[in-house]
């Protein structure tokens, strides 16, 4: 098929859904179920470990079959297999996305003559041979005493995904080794935590792609003085009390780190996707590499579900469609993301990251304005206590908000009762989100037909939490092969960035606007 083909059946595809969007605006999803016993089936998918049902949407049987046509029509099956094989699916930065090649030891994809499974499997039993030593005891600082705490600085993708995996999992964590994450470039943050900490027995991880991240440095400058004084030496991260993840290694060499102890990411390996990558190394060293690979191996379950099945009964392209009707159809401009479960807590924050800087673009792939709004503002807390804080606008706000509930029905920890109560609140809230509830007292009338998404693991393991992550991460790439943009730069982070750097440097606001001048002044900021 030609492009201007495409284009066409696309085009005509959209105009079918924005047909049905007007034609079934008033359409209740309780008569969906009402006139289909078999919609619950139909409506649910279910994986080893994981179970979606996505009964509870404002979508019916024609709808869906119509999702499913602009799905073919943007050519999601080519636009996948494309990425799975290597292709140079990150345009403007002529580079492959290739995060789930991690995941897969049997990848034959190439890069730069080299396979790259042969890298990745390197690097993992370097890995391995780090994390098996500091959880034994027998790596030491250096007055000879075993590490006690770990404390990644990084920021974005090499902080997010590793501090909401390690916090995920912390039930598997090891007794007397803690891991911590320092991310932000205000210096109360690393302060407060090194307080508490003893030099000696301290190790740091410096996760930087490029090793020029400014918050970056600038906290791990500070790790440096602080071990500086505490042991009284020099050149500290030469020492074992630092290790270095990043895609230069000759810049972590030249800033003072031992070369045995850098360990090797890729260009290939986009930031929010890099938990997967030695950038992961915090996660093995918390929860020991054999569940690591086990978390790895759960998102190779998913790759291999997205890859290979059909897209009707495909959970991240199905999820990715319903995403698609109420962002460009029925104009939700945000969706919910509620985990029912403390360690998943984290989550809405690795989402918002995964999806806004992923498919936050008003440009093609072709360098044309998008002709459609693209991502969601992502947002979420988990519930409970969510349902103290902004569950009033789900039930009786003025705006449409789909939910993902996330929950796992076995739990390991913390009370047998209270697990029960909180899925118990998880399931009547999404049953009365739909159903409502009339009332002749306009205040306490709940009009329902809010729709939800629930997801239940069926326990917080690593190989499912591998499955729930890269779920998400294929919704949001299908999400952007449909928009027609690249899910995986974001040269919209660079501006304030650059902006910043200049001001540091000049110390002067002329150029500014006024709001700006007086707000450089009144900061202090000008000499």
């Amino acid at each position: 098929m030609t492009s201007s083909n495409q284009e066409n059946e696309k085009a005509k595809a959209w105009k079918v859904l924005t047909s049905l969007a007007e034609s079934t605006a008033k359409d209740s999803i309780q008569d969906y179920f009402a006139e289909d016993t078999k919609r619950l089936e139909r409506y649910s998918i279910e994986l080893p470990g994981i179970y979606l049902d996505f009964s509870k949407n404002r979508v019916n049987n024609e709808i869906f079959k119509a999702l499913m046509n602009l799905a073919q029509a943007s050519k999601i099956e080519a636009h996948r297999d494309g990425m799975f094989g290597g292709e140079r699916v990150n345009t403007t930065e002529q580079q492959p996305a290739l995060h789930t090649a991690l995941r897969d030891p049997h990848s034959k994809v190439v890069v730069k003559g080299e396979i790259v499974a042969d890298q990745i499997t390197r690097q993992k039993q370097r890995m391995r041979q780090c994390s098996d030593a500091i959880r034994s005891g027998q790596w030491e600082g250096v007055t000879g005493k075993p590490i006690t705490d770990v404390i990644n600085i990084g920021i974005g993708g090499s902080d997010l995904g590793p501090r909401f995996v390690c916090t995920a999992l912390r039930e598997f964590s090891k007794p007397g080794l803690r891991t911590h994450f320092i991310s932000n470039v205000d210096g109360a943050e690393i302060d407060s935590l090194l307080a508490g900490l003893d030099a000696q027995t301290t190790l740091f991880i410096i996760c930087t792609k490029t090793f020029t991240t400014q918050e970056t440095l600038l906290n791990t400058n500070a790790a440096i003085k602080w071990l500086e004084s505490r042991l009284n030496i020099e050149q500290p991260q030469g020492t074992p009390h630092f290790l270095a993840v990043t895609a230069r290694p000759a810049a972590a060499i030249e800033f003072g780190f031992d070369k045995a102890n850098i360990f090797e990411t890729w260009d290939w390996i986009g930031g929010r996707y890099s938990l997967w990558s030695a950038v992961g190394l915090s996660i093995s060293i918390s929860v020991g590499h054999d569940n690591f690979e086990k978390l790895l191996e759960g998102a190779k379950t998913m790759d291999d579900h997205f890859l290979h099945t059909p897209l009707d009964r495909n959970m991240p392209v199905i999820l990715a469609l319903i995403g698609i009707w109420y962002n460009n159809f029925l104009e939700a401009e945000s969706i919910a993301i509620i985990p029912y479960c403390e360690r998943l807590g984290l989550l809405p924050s690795c989402l918002q990251q995964l999806d806004m800087e992923s498919n936050g673009k008003s440009t093609t792939l072709s360098g044309e304005a998008v002709a459609h709004t693209t991502a969601p503002i992502v947002w979420g807390q988990t519930g409970t206590n969510g349902q103290h804080a902004f569950f009033q606008l789900l039930h009786q706000g003025t705006k449409l908000i789909p939910v993902d509930f996330i929950a796992a029905v076995k739990e390991n920890l913390g009370d047998q009762f209270q697990h029960k109560v909180l899925l118990t609140n998880m399931v009547a809230q999404s049953a009365s989100l739909m159903t409502g509830e009339a009332s002749d007292n306009a205040h306490q009338h709940y009009p329902g037909n809010k729709p939800s998404n629930i997801l239940l693991l069926d326990e917080l393991s690593p190989a499912s939490l591998g499955m729930l992550i890269a779920l998400y991460e294929h919704k949001i790439f299908a999400q952007g092969a449909i928009w027609g943009i690249n899910s995986f730069d974001q040269w919209g982070v660079e501006l304030g960035k650059r902006l910043a750097t200049s001001l540091l440097e000049d110390r002067s606001a002329n150029g500014l606007d006024p709001s700006s001048q007086e707000l450089m002044r009144r900061s202090g900021l000008e000499d």
